[in-house]
């Protein structure tokens, strides 16, 4: 039955290597706002899983040091330049 399901595949590159990530592509279309691209979308995802995660750790982890508050502060200033909203905000999730 998965098989069923079509895919959509983007590419990851950086200076240290290259990945594929492939997903299903209805989520994509669930996932998008307006007349996003596909890219654009995956983009908002991925700044969006990586504000989370530093979130997490920096506040409901095993205690953080001062280079990852750094790290976390920083993608929350990311975040908000890419969505016009701080984390919080947009979360409902505000310490």
């Amino acid at each position: 039955m998965s098989d069923d399901v079509d895919t959509i595949t983007f590419s990851i590159e950086s200076e240290d290597g290259s990945d594929e990530i492939t997903v299903p592509s209805g989520l994509v279309d669930l996932v998008s706002e307006g007349d996003q691209t596909d890219a654009e979308t995956v983009g908002d995802v991925v700044l969006l899983s990586f504000a989370s995660r530093a979130h997490h750790l920096v506040h409901h982890g095993d205690g953080a040091d001062d280079d990852l508050e750094a790290q976390e502060a920083r993608v929350m200033d990311l975040f908000e330049e890419r969505f016009g909203v701080t984390f919080g905000e947009a979360t409902g999730h505000q310490h």
